[in-house]
């Protein structure tokens, strides 16, 4: 048996409460909220210990932890649980900064634990075909993906702009799909509604020229989650939220079959699975930096109108 925590039980870590708590193979030892209210009233319903102050749920010899709060918070948050010998799952991005990003990353090879980033689109099913369709050259050679997530505004992002909430969802899959890294990017965005960007297009350069195209805003009044994948022999066109692709080439249009579940769901139970039988994570610390450092590079293109390379 496995004991759990959650750090953080907002929008988000509610539902890595709820599914910890279906879990056969977790126990879910005790959940912490700075909101007294909310953490008592959770707690009761997954029958579980609630605390305010994060240290003292630590203390309860955790095996795990889901790390769920404003992404300012991550390194001290992250630093007390592995000072506390527990393995971590930190929700993306990893950290504010790339300095707070390497010392998160040190001090879990430091203590020989399980950092892994919660980049959820991995595991998403539809991405999960997507990437093997990519890998068994159906589509002929990748030159451009394409994504769009665009949505109305959520009040309770105020410590991020829609590049950190948003756009580093999309920046990661593109990633993973091409299996490389972006070298430069260059970026449009501005703000009209929140104190940071609200709005923003984003190219990203991989090796051999090919591209990759975020578009993020939270303008729009209905939410959209797509990606388009541009090959020399075809395109696939992907639904986030329908958990659909299509396959269009020169002779046929083709439903791939997707066996359609929970991203999170799927990503907590890899999460658990590696803490168990210490094996490392499909999403790893130096993903999330990578990440991280693209979409701090499109926020620094967007101040100074110019290309950012990423070394």
């Amino acid at each position: 048996m496995i004991r759990v925590g959650v750090v953080g039980v907002g929008a988000m870590g509610q539902h890595h409460v709820r599914i910890y708590h279906e879990m056969e193979n977790v126990e879910l030892v005790g959940i912490s909220d700075v909101d007294e209210e909310r953490v008592n009233e959770l707690a009761a319903t997954y029958n579980t210990t609630p605390f305010t102050n994060h240290e003292e749920l630590l203390a309860m010899k955790l095996d795990a932890v889901s790390i769920v709060v404003p992404t300012t918070l991550h390194k001290k948050i992250v630093l007390d649980a592995l000072t506390a010998d527990t393995h971590v799952l930190v929700e993306k991005p990893i950290a504010d900064t790339i300095e707070n990003a390497n010392i998160i990353i040190d001090a879990a090879h430091d203590a020989n634990k399980v950092l892994m980033v919660g980049h959820i689109e991995r595991f998403n099913p539809a991405v999960d075909k997507m990437k093997e369709i990519i890998d068994m050259g159906l589509l002929g050679k990748i030159v451009s993906i394409n994504t769009n997530r665009v949505g109305p505004y959520n009040p309770r992002i105020r410590d991020v702009g829609i590049i950190l909430d948003l756009g580093v969802h999309d920046i990661d899959a593109i990633a993973y799909m091409y299996g490389s890294r972006v070298s430069e990017v260059y970026a449009i965005a501005g703000r009209d509604i929140h104190s940071q960007e609200d709005h923003a297009s984003i190219m990203l350069r991989f090796d051999d020229n090919r591209a990759g195209v975020v578009g993020a805003n939270w303008l729009t009044p209905h939410k959209v989650r797509k990606m388009s994948v541009i090959g020399v022999d075809g395109v696939a066109y992907l639904d986030y939220m329908e958990q659909t692709l299509t396959i269009h080439d020169a002779n046929w249009i083709r439903q791939a079959k997707v066996e359609k579940g929970e991203p999170l769901k799927n990503e907590l139970e890899h999460f658990i699975d590696c803490v168990q039988f210490n094996r490392s994570p499909r999403v790893s610390g130096e993903d999330g930096k990578h990440a991280l450092e693209a979409a701090l590079a499109a926020i620094e293109s967007y101040g100074s109108g110019k290309v950012v390379t990423i070394c």
